[in-house]
């Protein structure tokens, strides 16, 4: 088998031949870790290992422990009398149950599921607010999403969703909010945090043993929460 040579370019055509390929503008938008002028890295100083978050995480974990010790998950009666929140109780004045589900679960995997997404939306959202003004945000939006679901449905519910739903909705609305002040590497992260919200709340829906009312009212208490009160970091970054 032979191959014909290449053509020689022809002297009398007006074609140029270049004998380089044009080169590649590389914009700012395309360095994810590129520092954006005038606006604050907000990933700068994150922290894997936040405090509070793992100090939740622990009392999870051992309040999850004293509730398979003292035979809480066998029967729904034992499950409300350890703390979870139930209408009837409530209104007996029993308020304390607005906050204690928080601390308890109904299986291992719910436990898991919980504490992980606690970790991925504490890393951010106590990196913005630091110890105290987190355990606020936290504490308001599992207040929040049991307040809602109480009202709608009787219980018993048990679990820190509400409250990792109000972190989730609080760091999607500081991201927004402040977005001429901060600026994030990958900028699809909000999008993906509230994309999973919705995606949560609706497939919820669809199963019966989810309080999706304690989602959707600890989302509104994370959303609320940031209207009331500055985030740390970015009175930190006034001050620099």
């Amino acid at each position: 088998m032979t191959t014909e040579p290449n053509p020689s370019p022809d002297p009398n055509s007006n074609e140029e031949v270049s004998s380089e390929e044009e080169p590649l503008l590389i914009t700012d938008e395309m360095l994810t870790d590129h520092p954006e002028r005038g606006r604050a890295d907000f990933e700068s100083g994150m922290s894997s290992f936040p405090p509070l978050t793992l100090i939740l995480i622990a009392l999870n974990i051992a309040v999850f422990v004293w509730q398979i010790n003292t035979g809480s998950l066998l029967s729904k009666d034992a499950i409300i009398a350890s703390g979870a929140l139930e209408r009837s109780h409530l209104f007996r004045g029993e308020l304390w149950r607005l906050f204690s589900p928080m601390f308890l679960h109904g299986s291992l995997d719910h436990l898991i599921g919980n504490c992980f997404a606690l970790y991925v939306m504490g890393i951010a959202c106590e990196h913005a607010l630091r110890f105290k003004q987190f355990g606020i945000v936290y504490f308001f939006s599992g207040f929040c999403g049991s307040l809602l679901s109480v009202m709608v449905q009787p219980g018993p519910s048990v679990g820190a969703s509400g409250a990792i739903f109000g972190l989730m909705a609080f760091i999607v609305v500081f991201l927004y909010k402040y977005q001429k002040t901060f600026f994030i590497r990958d900028r699809r992260i909000g999008f993906v945090i509230a994309a999973w919200g919705l995606l949560t709340i609706v497939f919820g829906f669809l199963s019966p043993y989810i309080d999706n009312f304690a989602h959707i009212g600890g989302a509104i208490g994370g959303a609320i929460a940031i209207l009331f009160q500055k985030p740390f970091l970015l009175t930190k970054v006034h001050r620099s």
